[in-house]
């Protein structure tokens, strides 16, 4: 199970260790600091990458919504107070939920919940590590990071990689919806290219281990862009 970091900024010792004992009952969430004042909090937050922030509002110095004010937080921000007329602009700070306390563990869970997703939303897709092909009567597992190009004869495609070479009668539609197109491109009506495995392109033709493929005009276009796209 993946585990997100938090903190809880709260100048209550009473609901502070309220909320301390609520976190350590979630098993996706890790607490890795608390603070009993937002300037300290606000340090701290700029320093480290934080998935979730339990802020409380009433605070001497710097109080929770000035907090937010004054900064550009990216964590998700569950409020706890037990004053109800700042709910209505911590919405319009786009927090995550507000918490009037006392709240409960269920209510508390209800918006940690809430949290999780959020941030799961935030998340770029898994990519697939490998995928399998049709050759024959079997299904073979290929790697894609083995993947060196994928060259299109006749009815078959022949799948070159750095160990072996596989045949199909899978087309290139077909794996195309299987590999992901920033990491396998088509560059020709009868190749596909492994974008990591590019020794060099030069007059539209791509080098990869010795061999010479054409970038035809259809996919040039996209081709260059993704290229001219990596770090």
């Amino acid at each position: 199970m993946d585990k997100y970091t938090c903190i809880i900024i709260e100048d209550e010792p009473l609901a502070l260790e309220k909320t301390k004992d609520f976190v350590s009952k979630v098993p996706f969430l890790n607490l890795s600091a608390t603070f009993d004042n937002a300037l300290d909090g606000l340090a701290y937050l700029n320093s480290n990458q934080v998935d979730l922030l339990f802020l409380d509002i009433n605070m001497d110095e710097l109080s929770g919504i000035e907090l937010l004010e004054s900064s550009n937080i990216s964590s998700q921000v569950i409020i706890t107070t037990a004053y109800q007329e700042y709910a209505l602009k911590g919405y319009e700070l786009q927090i995550t939920d507000y918490l009037l306390k006392p709240f409960t563990f269920n209510r508390f869970l209800q918006a940690v919940n809430k949290a999780q997703e959020n941030i799961n939303k935030r998340l770029p897709e898994k990519q697939p590590d490998f995928i399998f092909i049709k050759t024959e009567n079997r299904l073979e597992k290929i790697m894609i990071n083995d993947i060196l190009y994928i060259e299109g004869m006749r009815d078959y495609l022949r799948i070159h990689t750095t160990t072996k070479k596989v045949m199909t009668l899978q087309n290139f539609a077909e794996l195309e919806q299987l590999i992901p197109g920033h990491l396998v491109c088509r560059v020709h009506k009868s190749y596909m290219v492994a974008i990591n495995k590019i020794e060099s392109v030069e007059r539209n033709r791509i080098k990869i281990a010795d061999q010479l493929i054409p970038v035809s005009e259809t996919y040039k276009e996209t081709f260059l862009q993704l290229i001219s796209s990596k770090p």
